[in-house]
């Protein structure tokens, strides 16, 4: 798996409680056509798909379950105006071991709202006394297949 640090959202992040990312994905500003009263609206989920990886790299425990979900921002401390545009749904933590990848195999479209400027994922946990557990998530090259192609 070839990724990015300019595009990674997290490298071995211990998750034992709700949070974001540690990185957040600066996507830059848009623009605006010559005599359109607004800027372009951003979607990067359309088209070529974009590969995105989330992958567990520590075993999970404590925990009844995890989600997690793509969220953008016009502003990057995701202080106000975040919109989420996918989610894995609740993983059972029984699935959270090494080497488990997430349903979020791509970047999804946008909708008619637009991908605003800032990307980051954001990972809820449910349950208590979550005690390990790690991730490394960011947009790769393509996905691994262990298929030997």
């Amino acid at each position: 798996m070839i990724f990015d640090k300019t595009t990674l959202f997290s490298d071995a992040q211990a998750v034992t409680a709700s949070a974001a990312s540690t990185h957040v994905v600066d996507l830059g500003a848009t623009d605006r056509v010559l005599g359109a009263s607004a800027n372009l609206r951003r979607d990067i989920g359309r088209g070529t798909p974009v590969p995105l990886s989330v992958q567990v790299v520590e075993d999970f425990a404590g925990l009844t379950s995890l989600t997690v979900a793509i969220q953008t921002s016009d502003d990057a401390a995701f202080g106000s105006g975040v919109t989420t545009h996918a989610s894995s749904g609740a993983v059972p933590v029984a699935e959270l071991k090494a080497g488990w990848t997430s349903t979020l195999h791509y970047m999804p479209p946008a909708g008619p709202e637009g991908m605003k400027r800032y990307l980051r994922l954001n990972y809820t946990v449910a349950g208590s006394n979550a005690s390990s557990g790690k991730i490394t998530a960011g947009v790769t090259f393509g996905h691994q297949t262990n298929d030997g192609r």
